[in-house]
C-alpha cells in the first residue's frame, strides 16, 4: 500500500475494503499514527460491527465536551446488523471536525448494502484483498524491499520468498530487518548472509546448484539443511518441480518470455532463469535425472536406511545426468 499525504489520510470517511490482515492493520494504523501526529493527544476509539447496537456509532462520533481529533474505527462492518445499517451509512456522511471514521469491510456478499452506501458517501478508499498468488506475494515483498528507495534484485526476492514462505507478516518482518542490517542495494547474497540456514538451505537452492551441475554447492547446501532441520523430502520434491519446469522450458525455445509465462503459469523471472538451468540439458538426461530423484523420493519417505544419504545419492545422479556420464 502506497504512502498517502496526511490530509487525504485525515479524510473524515476511510473505507478499508479487504481481508488481508496484514494490510488491514497498516490501513488501520496509518490513520491513527496521522491523527496523533496532528494531535499527540488524539482518542481511538475501535468497535465491532457484530457488537452495534443502535447508538453506538453516534455516540463514538459525538464531539468531546474537551474538543481534540479523534479516530472511530468500525471493524467487520460486514457483520452490522441489517436494522443498523441505515444508522452507520447516515453517521458516516456527517462526520464531525476534527474525526476521522475508520470503516473495515472485508467485502463480498455479505453486508453489501453498507459498503454500497459509505462508497456512495465519497470516502478515501483503500482495497486490501487478500494476497494469493505468488506473483502477488513476490511484488509485496519487492515494495517492501524498496520502502527505503533501495535498488533490489529479482533474485533477492525469489530467495526471500524461498527462506521465509508465504505468512505476509513473517515477509514483512523479514524485509524490514533484512533493511536495517544490509546496506546497500539488496542482492541474493544479502538475503543469503542474514538469512543463512534458511534461504541457503532451502530445497529449491539446493535443487538449483543440482540442476546447474554445481555438485559441491549442491552437497554442501543439501549437508547444512539437514543439520538444520530441512526435511529431505523437501529437497527430492524440489528436485522433482525444478526438473519439471527445466523440461517445460527446454521445449518451448523461440517462444517469447512473457508469452511462455502465461502459458506454464510461471512469473517471467523464472522462466528466464530457467531457460540458463535448461542449457546443459537435454530429454534422455532429464529422463535419467527424474528417475533417480523418483527413487530418491520413495527412498526418504520409508524405503532406504537413510534419508540423507538417498538425497546426496539424487544429487550425485542428476548432476551426471546433466553432464552425460
Amino acid at each position: 500500500m502506497d504512502a498517502v499525504p496526511t490530509d487525504d489520510v485525515l479524510s473524515p470517511l476511510t473505507l478499508v475494503v479487504g481481508d488481508e490482515e496484514l494490510l488491514v492493520a497498516r490501513a488501520v494504523s496509518e490513520t491513527v499514527r496521522a491523527a496523533r501526529a496532528a494531535d499527540p493527544d488524539a482518542e481511538l476509539r475501535d468497535l465491532q460491527g457484530a457488537d452495534l447496537q443502535r447508538g453506538d456509532v453516534l455516540d463514538a462520533l459525538s464531539p468531546s465536551l474537551f474538543g481534540g481529533r479523534r479516530v472511530v474505527v468500525l471493524r467487520a462492518a460486514q457483520d452490522l446488523p441489517k436494522d443498523l445499517v441505515d444508522e452507520v451509512a447516515a453517521a458516516a456522511g456527517d462526520v464531525p471536525d476534527e474525526t476521522s471514521l475508520v470503516v473495515v469491510h472485508a467485502g463480498g456478499a455479505k453486508g453489501k448494502a453498507l459498503l454500497t452506501a459509505l462508497a456512495a458517501a465519497g470516502p478515501r478508499r483503500v482495497d486490501v484483498p487478500k494476497v494469493t498468488r505468488p506473483s502477488e506475494r513476490r511484488d509485496f515483498v519487492k515494495r517492501e524491499l524498496r520502502r527505503d528507495g533501495r535498488q533490489v534484485d529479482d533474485d533477492a526476492v525469489g530467495l526471500l520468498l524461498e527462506a521465509v514462505g508465504n505468512d505476509l507478516r513473517e515477509l514483512a518482518s523479514a524485509a524490514e530487518q533484512l533493511l536495517v542490517d544490509a546496506t546497500g542495494p539488496i542482492t541474493a547474497a544479502a538475503v543469503a548472509r542474514y538469512h543463512r540456514g534458511r534461504a541457503e538451505a532451502s530445497g529449491f537452492a539446493v535443487a538449483d546448484r543440482a540442476v546447474e551441475g554445481d555438485l559441491a554447492g549442491a552437497l554442501e547446501l543439501a549437508r547444512w539443511g539437514t543439520s538444520t532441520g530441512l526435511a529431505p523430502v523437501l529437497v527430492t520434491s524440489a528436485l522433482a518441480s525444478t526438473l519439471r519446469s527445466v523440461a517445460v522450458v527446454a521445449s518451448s525455445a523461440g517462444v517469447p518470455t512473457g508469452q511462455l509465462a502465461a502459458q506454464v503459469g510461471m512469473p517471467p523471472w523464472k522462466v528466464d532463469k530457467t531457460r540458463k538451468q535448461a542449457r546443459g540439458w537435454n530429454p534422455d538426461a532429464l529422463a535419467t535425472a527424474l528417475r533417480a530423484v523418483a527413487r530418491a523420493d520413495a527412498d526418504v519417505k520409508g524405503a532406504a536406511v537413510s534419508a540423507p544419504y538417498a538425497v546426496e545419492r539424487a544429487l550425485v545422479a542428476v548432476v551426471a545426468a546433466r553432464g552425460g556420464r
